[in-house]
């Protein structure tokens, strides 16, 4: 299992760095928003080729799609705000402030979902040691964010 723990290390380096590819692409277009259209060509392609190649790709029948929470179905709309995001202010505020109030706005949001178990996650209380971790996270991006 710790390749996992790689993946996901991995996506966070992405995480990082794509902001600023993003906020390059739109300062070479005529609009800012048009690279989001261009981001979300990639990611849908990216998906559909990952899909294919893993054979993990297949469309639900109406009985399985009416399964799916309301709110499942929106995850797309929150990925758009986040490349909005990271093209209208990423470059302004800088790589290490962007992505620590990133970072940080999920991991302290995180400790909510758990915690009540919310949006389909299983129920991990909010114990002193993850709160005391959220803290120091929220400290950490405050001095980063400062300089």
């Amino acid at each position: 299992m710790w390749y996992l723990y790689a993946i996901v290390l991995l996506a966070g380096i992405a995480n990082a760095i794509q902001p600023g590819q993003n906020g390059a692409l739109a300062k070479g277009l005529p609009q800012p928003l048009t690279a989001g259209l261009v981001v979300g060509l990639g990611t849908f392609l990216t998906v559909l080729v990952a899909g294919l190649v893993s054979g993990r790709l297949a469309l639900p029948t109406y009985e399985e799609a009416a399964r799916i929470p309301w709110w499942a179905w929106f995850g797309g709309v929150l990925g758009g705000g986040i490349v909005a995001t990271q093209l209208l202010v990423a470059q302004t505020v800088g790589a290490a402030a962007f992505t620590g109030l990133l970072v940080t706005a999920g991991v302290v949001t995180s400790i909510a979902l758990d915690h009540f178990g919310w949006v389909g996650f299983e129920q991990h209380s909010a114990n002193l040691p993850r709160i005391l971790g959220g803290l120091l996270m929220i400290g950490g991006v405050a001095l980063i964010a400062r300089s």
